[in-house]
């Protein structure tokens, strides 16, 4: 299969991220088929023998993998460095009552970090991942595209690596879609061709989510209350809840209120109290946001100081939504929305593109 990337490869040593999963499997494939010298490296990024973590069948199944193959499999733990660079930052986030995103930071700080730093030492000259993502090179830097299975585009999570990690990196799934991919696993006889792809954050895995949070952080119930003060019930702690969240609230039988669905609109962090509201409540939508810590790929575009007309996502697969981005002070942009936007989540990264190139984000702090 002839894909943009091959001559990019050719009789170059890769080290390619090699999860256990098909998707950095046939990465690997499509890097030996192009010509590549490909090093498999696997990373252990969390430790835990609660029975939840699968990383032992993982690293099983990465083996296997480059056994019929044939490429070298490498194996490094940068368990300390992720709960010092990612895991402390996401419990930090539920201290403050915000919903973070792991991922972006795992990207940025472990595989595009200390995992490409040990890559080097591996004699590579390329890093790969099996990201649905592509790589390119834009004004003499590292640009960042969206992948072409618009189900599986994962530029939303690679947002904040840097310009100069991207003009190293190949991205070999980033021209197909899922239904290709797996159809390569199994032309090519790989065991995994039908593993159930993983999901959610890697650290907790399948194991309940307030489970899981609550033996990091203490939980502390508070009242459950409308934007009119009205209390409806308790809330098991604010770092469960999310704006938006409609499951789980356990409202009903009301006197005064009708059958409409109960959302959360807002967290009173004074006062420990969960805001909830009927139907299409006003909370629920944002024209504006400020996001701070902007990261841009390579330099901010230019038109930044007047406000610069792009599109964004607010959140995972949503549609790209028109707005103007104005640079603030202190690393900040101020978002103004053509269409007001429901359930903007604090915490969470908006993420700016120009039509399918990526041109950074930065972390939802403000909405009004």
């Amino acid at each position: 299969m002839k894909l943009p990337f091959n001559n990019q490869v050719a009789n170059k040593r890769v080290v390619l991220g090699l999860s256990g999963g098909v998707d950095s499997a046939v990465a690997a494939i499509l890097l030996q088929e192009a010509g590549a010298d490909v090093h498999a490296l696997h990373m252990t990024n969390w430790e835990d023998d609660d029975g939840y973590c699968t990383a032992a069948e993982d690293l099983q199944d990465a083996r296997r993998v480059c056994e019929q193959l044939g490429i070298p499999l490498h194996h490094a733990n940068f368990a300390k460095q992720y709960r010092d660079q990612v895991f402390e930052y996401f419990l930090d986030e539920y201290r403050k009552g915000r919903t973070p995103n792991p991922d972006v930071l795992c990207n940025r700080e472990i595989k595009f970090g200390v995992f490409r730093d040990y890559a080097k030492r591996l004699g590579g000259h390329l890093l790969a991942t099996g990201h649905y993502a592509r790589s390119g090179i834009v004004d003499s830097n590292g640009a960042l595209f969206k992948g072409k299975d618009p189900g599986k585009d994962q530029s939303y999570f690679l947002h904040a690596v840097s310009a100069e990690a991207l003009a190293e990196t190949v991205f070999p799934l980033g021209e197909l879609v899922k239904g290709e991919v797996r159809q390569i696993a199994r032309d090519r006889g790989l065991a995994i061709h039908d593993k159930k792809d993983s999901t959610g954050i890697c650290f907790i895995g399948e194991r309940p989510f307030r489970e899981f949070l609550s033996t990091y952080l203490p939980a502390n119930p508070g009242p459950m209350r409308t934007p009119e003060g009205e209390v409806m019930g308790e809330h098991q702690g604010l770092m469960y809840y999310t704006l938006g969240q409609r499951q789980g609230l356990m409202i009903g039988g009301h006197r005064g209120h009708g059958e409409e669905p109960w959302y959360v609109v807002g967290k009173d962090l004074d006062n420990n109290a969960l805001i909830v509201a009927q139907g299409e409540h006003e909370m629920l939508f944002s024209n504006w946001l400020v996001g701070t810590d902007a990261s841009w790929i390579g330099r901010p575009p230019s038109g930044l100081d007047a406000g610069l007309s792009l599109r964004a996502k607010v959140r995972y697969r949503q549609a790209d939504q028109d707005c103007v981005v104005t640079g603030l002070a202190g690393n900040k942009v101020k978002v103004e929305f053509s269409e007001r936007q429901k359930a903007v989540a604090p915490g969470q990264f908006v993420v700016f593109y120009d039509q399918d190139l990526c041109l950074g984000g930065a972390v939802i702090d403000e909405l009004g």
